[in-house]
Parts: structure tokens; C-alpha cells; sequence
């Protein structure tokens, strides 16, 4: 009988153990969910932080890569009917050049940086006129059939690629080169051309061409302006903090004074004996004199976008080439950063940036120097970075005050700061400071 209930209570525990653990292929599917969702909502987080210029070029990207597809299937019929007269390798080519790199556009407008976008639309326009090039190669008898040849008709796909690469002088010549290729290109394909049909055929080229040129060009001026009154804006928002933070603490301070430390002196004054209530008043007046002085009473703070606008100011000041990035973490960026610990960290990143200007240059080559701000967990992580020239941190004199004190010892001087220097020569600079949280 106790046989049979050990027996029975140990199939009991046995069933339970399989019925209440999850199998391991489940838990790893989760823990791989998990990743996967944490991974889309710091992705998404940080394209909610991207300025104006970088989500229209995102956009303008993902619409352009779009048409470029598009495109390819809309001139199939014609790309086909114009290959009897050429052989296939060429026709693959002319297809893989012009339309091969504008699905790669797309996927990279959605999942990668500002300078991956405009890279592969570099490349892309760049594809697209070496297919136009191939033209004259890929046919050794006109067409006696063919009004003009299909890469003709899509070259507006080349441009807006362009454009969205490059600055509008260097759009504006490979719309002029490019508009010229294609009547070439018509010239070598159709049978019959006249010196009045080839400049008609460059001047519609270029008409329509110009058209999707200049509504890019205005596009991304757009947002280049609202950047930069966003950015306007959020100083003067700083500003007015810091002006509004200064104007509290001296009325706060100007009215200790006069409640507490003149009308305890007055007492003081009247009493000409020992008191217990005189000596309780002035000791707290001394314990109000000792909050005011170790800033226990919170004074006026900055949030995330004031705090952005304010150390994007400080960066442009010094130098307006010194790109700036700026990420924030939905649900994390509650950040309220005191104004004094705001311009003390502006001022140390300023002067990060001086240094670079004047120490790491290369001669024969333009150093880019950017500054990354991260805001999370209540905390601001400020990165700057440069590829120039470099230093041995070990080789710097005592008597440079640049690093150890005007950057380094601002930080360590901040209650919840601290500064880190990277360099070695010749592969660049790195300048990170932390506050709050991330410290």
C-alpha cells in the first residue's frame, strides 16, 4: 500500500514538473521575440529622434527606389521589344545598370544612416549613366522601328537619384550630361535623326528632368529650414529657462536674506541677552544659508529638447560644419538636466571641439567632426568625434590645461559628471560625457 502511493505520488510529481515547465524551443522563442521587439522599438525610437533633413531624405529615398522598380516593370514590354535588335548580355546589362541598385535604395532608406542613403544613391546615378554609355555599344544597327530608345524615357530615375546624393550644383550637371547621353543614345538607336529632333530631344529630356530636380531641391530646403528654426526655437527655449532658473534663485536668495538672516541680526541686536528662541532662529537661518548653498532646493531644469537645442547651439557656435545627432528613447527621455550642469557640459564639449579645430587637422584631406547626443534613462550622453590627426594622451604635458581642465575636470567638478578621452595618432579623436543616468 505505501509502494503503491510512492509510486503514485511519484508519477504525480513527474506529471506536474511536464505539465508546469515550458518546453526550451518555446523559451527560446521568446527570449528571440524579445530581442527582436526591443531591437524594432530602439530603431524606431531613434528615427522618431531624426531631424526634418534626414526623414524626408529617408523618404525621398524609400519613394525614389520605389519608382525605380516601378519603372522596370512599366518599360519590361519595351525593354523587350528593343532587344531583338541587340543581344541579350547587353540588354541584361543596360537593365541591371539602370534599375539594379534602386531596390538596394529602398531597403536602405528604411533600415540604415543618412550617409548610407546617399551612397547608394550616388552609386545608383552613377549605374544609371554608365547603362546610357553602354547604349552605343549595345547597338550596331539603328532602329528602323523605334521612336527613342527606353533608358530615354526614365532618366528622370538617374536624376532624382543624383540629387538626392549630391549638393544641386553637382545634380544640375549630371542632369546636363545625362539629358545629353540620351540623345545621344537616341541618335546611335533611331534610324533617322535630324540635328532639330536631337536638340529637341536634349531639351524635353532636360525640361522634365528639371521639373523633379527642383522639387527635391525645394523638398530638402524645406527641411533644412525647419531644422534649423527647431533648433533656433529650443535655444531660445534654453535660454529662457536659464533666464527664468537665474531670476528664481536670485529672488529666492534676496528673500532668505531679508526673512531670515536680517531679521535674525535685528533680534539679534534688540535682545542683548541669551535667548532660546534667538539661538533656535539662527541656527535655522544657518541650516537655510547651508540648502542654499549645496543647491538642495531644485532649481529650474532643462527637458530633453530644450537640453538638445541648447548643446546643439553651443556645437554651432564654435563650429557650424561640426555635424550634430541627436537620439532619444521613447518611454526613457524624461530628462530634466539643471541649467548650471548644462552649460558646464556645453562648455566642456566646446572646448572639445576647439581643440579639434585647432589640433586635428590632416593636411590633404577635410576631418569630419560630429557630436552624437544619446538621452535615456533620465541621463545625457554627449560623444564627440573626429578623424584627424590624433595624439598620444600619454605624451601631453602637465601644463596643457586644455584636456585635464577645461574638459576632464569641468566633468569630474559636476555632481553626476564624468569625461572620457580615446585618441592615438593618426586614428582620430573620441570625447564622451556623461551625466545623471548614463554616468
Amino acid at each position: 500500500m505505501a509502494s503503491g502511493s510512492r509510486a503514485a505520488s511519484t508519477r504525480m510529481i513527474v506529471s506536474s514538473m511536464l505539465d508546469s515547465a515550458p518546453p526550451a524551443r518555446f523559451l527560446l522563442d521568446r527570449s528571440r521575440l524579445r530581442r527582436w521587439r526591443r531591437r524594432v522599438v530602439a530603431m524606431s525610437a531613434e528615427k522618431a529622434s531624426e531631424g526634418a533633413a534626414d526623414r524626408i531624405l529617408r523618404r525621398l529615398g524609400l519613394a525614389i527606389g520605389i519608382a525605380g522598380v516601378i519603372a522596370a516593370i512599366v518599360e519590361l514590354p519595351e525593354i523587350v521589344a528593343q532587344s531583338r535588335f541587340v543581344p541579350l548580355g547587353w540588354t541584361v546589362l543596360e537593365v541591371v545598370l539602370a534599375f539594379g541598385l534602386f531596390p538596394v535604395l529602398a531597403v536602405v532608406s528604411v533600415v540604415t544612416s543618412r550617409r548610407a542613403i546617399q551612397c547608394v544613391a550616388g552609386a545608383a546615378a552613377v549605374s544609371f549613366v554608365a547603362a546610357m554609355a553602354v547604349v552605343p555599344l549595345a547597338y550596331p544597327d539603328p532602329d528602323a522601328e523605334g521612336a527613342s530608345v527606353w533608358l530615354y524615357r526614365v532618366l528622370a530615375l538617374g536624376v532624382l537619384a543624383a540629387v538626392l546624393a549630391w549638393r544641386p550644383p553637382v545634380a544640375v550637371t549630371y542632369l546636363v550630361i545625362g539629358a545629353a547621353l540620351g540623345a545621344f543614345a537616341n541618335l546611335v538607336v533611331v534610324r533617322e535623326t535630324t540635328v532639330l529632333s536631337l536638340l529637341g530631344d536634349f531639351a524635353r529630356a532636360a525640361g522634365l528632368c528639371a521639373l523633379f530636380l527642383w522639387c527635391v531641391v525645394y523638398a530638402r530646403a524645406a527641411a533644412d529650414r525647419v531644422d534649423r528654426e527647431s533648433a533656433i526655437e529650443s535655444s531660445r527655449a534654453a535660454a529662457v529657462a536659464g533666464a527664468a532658473a537665474r531670476d528664481r534663485e536670485r529672488a529666492r536668495f534676496a528673500a532668505l536674506i531679508h526673512d531670515a538672516v536680517l531679521s535674525t541680526l535685528l533680534d539679534a541686536s534688540r535682545a542683548g541677552t541669551e535667548s532660546p528662541v534667538l539661538r533656535r532662529q539662527a541656527e535655522r537661518t544657518v541650516e537655510q544659508l547651508d540648502e542654499c548653498r549645496g543647491g538642495e532646493i531644485e532649481p529650474d531644469r532643462l527637458d530633453a529638447q530644450s537640453a538638445i537645442g541648447f548643446l546643439r547651439s553651443a556645437v554651432h557656435e564654435v563650429n557650424l560644419g561640426i555635424r550634430f545627432t541627436a537620439r532619444r528613447w521613447a518611454g526613457f527621455d524624461d530628462l530634466h538636466l539643471p541649467v548650471d550642469a548644462a552649460s558646464t557640459i556645453a562648455a566642456a564639449m566646446a572646448e572639445a571641439a576647439r581643440n579639434s579645430l585647432r589640433h586635428a587637422t590632416v593636411a590633404g584631406r577635410e576631418v569630419r567632426r560630429t557630436v552624437t547626443v544619446t538621452i535615456s534613462a533620465g541621463g545625457i550622453r554627449i560623444v564627440f568625434r573626429d578623424d584627424g590627426a590624433g595624439f598620444d594622451l600619454s605624451a601631453v604635458p602637465a601644463d596643457r590645461l586644455g584636456i585635464s581642465v577645461s574638459i576632464l575636470g569641468r566633468m569630474r567638478r559636476l555632481a553626476g559628471g564624468a569625461g572620457f578621452v580615446e585618441s592615438q595618432p593618426d586614428e582620430g579623436t573620441i570625447v564622451t560625457l556623461v551625466w545623471g543616468g548614463n554616468g
